[in-house]
């Protein structure tokens, strides 16, 4: 068999029927809070959802498809997802749970759990993968209450400015660090160290937002330095303090 006759990429992804490929993205569309998308092996984007879109700022599918990351995200972002899809590929196993923030339309940060899945042709190579991104909301106090997790949620905002385990949070909600991550899952979507960063970069973000100077920022949210908190904020969000706090205003 030559290459010519080998599915290509986007065929492994969804079949040789066009339908398959329609019916696919339209079930992706109902979901309003998860963003997908589909690539190929020189990491182009073949299929999209609307809420994909929305997030790249793009108005259509058609100034995304075809183009990379690179095209419509800032360096830092584009960069690590890239990274991210080159591990897949070169490895041939899905990437799971990765915490990804992202900057909305009024300056805010919102928080989504990306997973990663190689897609393979008739011959078991990786041809393409495709993408999920699921928006984690905030979960209500009731809800939280009923975890009970009051006490972890209230430990972490008071002591951002410190070093915060596992082991710690674990002794503060009375039970083990294993139990204790199945309940922040459920609750939060989150592991407890995921939890933890999450919430020191939404503290950095609001001061940087109000034009706390930035050595302060570190210090209270429990960054190193300024220049670990300019290091891990970028890397997080695709944008430096200085950036961030120029997009929020």
């Amino acid at each position: 068999m030559n290459d010519s006759s080998k599915p290509s990429a986007q065929d492994a992804i969804f079949g040789p029927d066009i339908n398959l490929q329609d019916d696919l993205v339209e079930l992706m569309e109902a979901l309003v809070t998860v963003i997908f998308c589909a690539k190929d092996v020189d990491l182009r984007y073949l299929a999209v959802n609307n809420a994909f879109v929305r997030r790249t700022g793009r108005r259509s599918k058609r100034e995304v498809i075809g183009s990379r990351a690179v095209d419509l995200f800032p360096t830092e972002l584009a960069e690590r997802y890239e990274e991210q899809d080159r591990r897949v590929f070169a490895t041939g196993r899905p990437l799971r749970d990765q915490l990804e923030p992202v900057l909305r339309s009024d300056g805010s940060l919102g928080w989504y759990v990306t997973t990663k899945l190689p897609v393979r042709d008739g011959d078991g190579q990786v041809v393409g993968l495709t993408s999920v991104s699921r928006d984690l909301g905030i979960p209500n106090e009731e809800t939280i209450a009923v975890e009970s997790l009051g006490r972890v949620v209230d430990h972490v905002e008071r002591h951002l400015d410190h070093k915060i385990g596992a082991a710690e949070l674990a002794g503060v909600a009375e039970c083990s660090a294993v139990q204790l991550n199945r309940r922040m899952k459920r609750v939060f979507g989150l592991s407890c160290t995921q939890y933890v960063l999450r919430a020191r970069v939404d503290r950095a973000a609001a001061m940087l937002a109000a034009d706390v100077s930035p050595v302060d920022v570190g210090t209270q949210c429990g960054f190193y330095d300024q220049a670990d908190l300019t290091r891990q904020f970028a890397r997080l969000t695709g944008l430096t303090p200085a950036m961030f706090r120029r997009q929020s205003r």
